[in-house]
């Protein structure tokens, strides 16, 4: 983030605001969405906006400071659980009794602060950075949700089309999109003591190809999926090594398959090393996934790494033409483009310019808190709701 000028003029108190997060569970790579992409993103914002004299507060979980440092950039942190029973909501509701403005990040974070802010005229902002999915009584819940959350906010913001559709479906008087920037390793994706051939080394990659996916076991990533190509490409010579970080409740039923079926993957666990397993990686894949704007994809892109990926939510609208897009839940055409492309060094290359030119494309930080900043004074002026 480039150094800012304070935006507060001389003599006037600085904006309030209350930036609120979920993330029961924050931290590395292979937890819920919200805690990543929302922490990611509430990290960005607080040190933008903190950066042009605003006063932030963040209400999360007393974990999600300790791993994303929001108090870092200046902005101050308030522990409130992700809970939405009466006692957390009510904190909540403390903490933004001198809120000029709230915004919240994720579906059940604007649920919350919808609670906390019932009879009060404070602006709310609500981010929306994925597609939340249920099945059977959950989705009705999930609606619910969604409309109380929908209808509650002054402006809802959507990091997809899709997304700011789904929000005006579900009663949103205002909704806009809003790409997030992820924001990049300032040092780059490889660190000095550790290069990529010495990071093939430890995964047992030096003379094989590597693949490398990312993100929480969970039945709604596709990990299954990858199983079953891996049983493709195994027979492939050399053998490619996949590589799996995250962590998740699938994590002993995927580990029985790979050893009962002999597959050449890897369960990593939870990393913090990502940006360098992304930059030894030959290919990223992304076989399924819920984001509107999936991290992978994004540091993929940004690192020249050729990314393979199904063809769901908002990954076309994301990459353009600079992935290899498969169709979803079709585990042969995924292994099919995985070995096609490691066998063409051309199409390789090819990825990687378009996948540099894509990204330079995207939102930057700064872009992303200028857009915000100006939706909060749009919100607090006087004549407006919640305004003097």
């Amino acid at each position: 983030m480039s150094p800012l000028i304070s935006r507060v003029p001389h003599g006037q108190s600085p904006l309030r605001t209350v930036q609120v997060l979920g993330g029961g569970n924050a931290g590395s790579w292979g937890h819920p969405l919200d805690d990543v992409l929302g922490g990611m993103h509430v990290r960005s914002l607080a040190e933008g906006l903190v950066a042009r004299g605003v006063r932030v507060t963040v209400c999360a979980p007393a974990e999600a400071d300790r791993v994303y440092g929001f108090t870092d950039t200046g902005a101050a942190h308030v522990h409130v659980p992700r809970s939405s029973d009466p006692v957390s909501v009510a904190a909540l509701r403390t903490v933004c009794a001198d809120a000029d403005l709230v915004h919240a990040h994720g579906l059940h974070a604007s649920f919350r602060a919808a609670l906390a802010l019932s009879g009060r005229r404070t602006p709310l902002v609500v981010t929306w950075h994925d597609h939340a999915q249920a099945e059977g009584p959950r989705a009705h819940l999930l609606r619910v949700l969604e409309r109380r959350a929908a209808k509650s906010a002054t402006v809802v913001l959507g990091t997809t089309s899709e997304l700011v559709d789904r929000a005006r479906s579900r009663g949103a008087r205002d909704a806009r999109l809003a790409a997030i920037a992820v924001p990049r390793p300032r040092s780059g994706y490889t660190h000095p003591e550790r290069p990529p051939s010495k990071v093939r080394a430890e995964l047992g990659a030096t003379e094989r190809p590597l693949l490398l996916a990312v993100g929480s076991l969970d039945r709604h990533r596709g990990h299954e999926l990858l199983l079953d190509a891996a049983r493709t490409w195994r027979r492939a010579d050399p053998t490619p090594l996949t590589v799996i970080a995250g962590e998740g409740p699938l994590r002993p039923a995927l580990q029985k398959r790979i050893e009962d079926e002999e597959l050449p993957v890897r369960l990593l666990g939870r990393r913090d090393d990502v940006g360098e397993l992304l930059a030894a990686a030959d290919l990223a894949l992304l076989p399924g996934s819920r984001e509107a704007r999936s991290v992978l994809a994004q540091e993929a892109l940004h690192a020249r790494v050729p990314l393979v990926a199904a063809r769901t939510g908002g990954i076309p609208e994301l990459v353009g033409d600079a992935a290899e897009l498969v169709p979803p839940r079709d585990p042969e055409a995924f292994a099919a483009a995985v070995l096609r492309l490691l066998g063409d060094p051309a199409r390789r290359q090819e990825l990687r310019e378009r996948g540099a030119r894509q990204a330079a494309g995207w939102p930057t930080e700064d872009d992303t808190v200028a857009q915000v900043l100006s939706i909060y004074d749009e919100l607090t002026q006087p004549g407006t709701v919640g305004g003097a």
